[in-house]
């Protein structure tokens, strides 16, 4: 395997500027690197956010500083179809939608990439992403890794990234700790060096709370609680307040501590029961993208990552018809959630990953 090698010689690249520390420092780094730069900001909906408006205004006051054209791309059709709309339709029908890997690849790299050709004859975009791309040569792929800070990797949102994008893309971070960026723009003097790092979801950040954000879309429409056996135990205002494992804001008296198993939308229920019964050796994943490696035909042996936050652990993916894969965990796994996504992982490199389905 070895760094990815070019035959252009133009060093001509459009970066995507967000507005935050991260994406910043990329651009400057490009910059004092050579590259001609373009920033380039999408506008993906209104109200505060890292997207945002005040997030375009700290993206033209970064390009200001560094001497480089900036423009913006009104993006809000697209991430209401391609984002809002799914989310709306993934939680009203019982599932936890992972938004920012779909964002990534249909709302950001592939149009990105494609504006930069269509508007500025460029093959190449960069990103604030904490991400690394290498090209293996015996098997002619671009190659997924982990960022060398693995407290601030960020494959895991970019597993559906075709090959197209992934050789379209540079990630001037993946090589960089959080605190070497911070330093790094204050090096560079950039505005954005002390300027606070986003925690939420950008739809969170607009709307307070994504329970909120979906009561603006879905009507609450009450129905019960019930334990594995059917028992009514509570009420509740709407499924899409649920996910699978959650704990807290039952609203449940019982003896011992009570989770969500599963969500039930032909009934309008949500099932709980004890941690046991939230945890499963197993769990199907659709929706695939084969990244560091071609679609597997016998079983393989990986690291997958179920949620964001968790650890990978020890499973084999075990192919199935239709292009879907079956994880048989070493160890029962609490918290699988439909809509989620599974992601494996030899080491550092990001093998490919899925949706995971809900169980029959």
């Amino acid at each position: 395997m070895e760094t990815r090698t070019r035959s252009m010689s133009s060093k001509k690249i459009v970066v995507g500027l967000s507005g935050g520390v991260d994406s910043s420092t990329a651009a400057a780094v490009l910059h004092h690197q050579g590259y001609d730069a373009i920033g380039l900001t999408l506008w993906l909906m209104k109200g505060k956010g890292q997207c945002c408006s005040e997030g375009m205004v700290d993206a033209a006051s970064i390009c200001e500083q560094l001497g480089i054209p900036h423009h913006i791309v009104d993006s809000r059709d697209l991430f209401q179809n391609a984002i809002i709309d799914y989310l709306v339709s993934g939680y009203g029908s019982g599932t936890t939608p992972l938004p920012c890997s779909r964002c990534n690849k249909t709302v950001k790299f592939g149009p990105m990439l494609h504006y930069a050709r269509e508007h500025f004859g460029v093959d190449r975009i960069a990103t604030g992403h904490y991400a690394r791309i290498l090209y293996d040569a015996d098997r002619e792929r671009y190659q997924l890794l982990r960022a060398r800070d693995r407290r601030k990797d960020q494959s895991y949102f970019l597993y559906d990234l075709s090959q197209e994008m992934l050789a379209g893309s540079l990630f001037p971070l993946g090589e960089h700790d959080k605190d070497a960026t911070r330093r790094l723009a204050r090096q560079y003097g950039l505005s954005t060096a002390d300027k606070p790092e986003s925690q939420d979801l950008c739809l969170i950040e607009a709307h307070g709370s994504m329970q909120q954000f979906l009561d603006r879309y879905i009507g609450q429409q009450e129905g019960e609680i019930v334990d594995l056996d059917g028992k009514v135990l509570g009420r509740h205002t709407g499924i899409h307040h649920y996910t699978v494992g959650q704990r807290k804001g039952l609203g449940i008296a019982a003896p011992e501590p009570l989770y969500v198993v599963a969500l039930d939308p032909p009934r309008n229920r949500v099932i709980v029961g004890d941690r046991s019964s939230a945890s499963r050796p197993d769990c199907t994943m659709g929706y695939l993208n084969w990244v560091s490696i071609p679609e597997p035909s016998t079983p393989l042996r990986a690291q997958v990552q179920v949620r964001y936050r968790t650890p990978p652990v020890e499973a084999v993916l075990v192919p199935l018809e239709g292009g879907r894969i079956k994880l048989v965990f070493d160890e029962p796994q609490f918290g699988i959630t439909p809509g989620q996504a599974a992601v494996a992982y030899d080491g550092d490199v990001l093998l490919g990953g899925g949706l995971i389905e809900r169980p029959n």
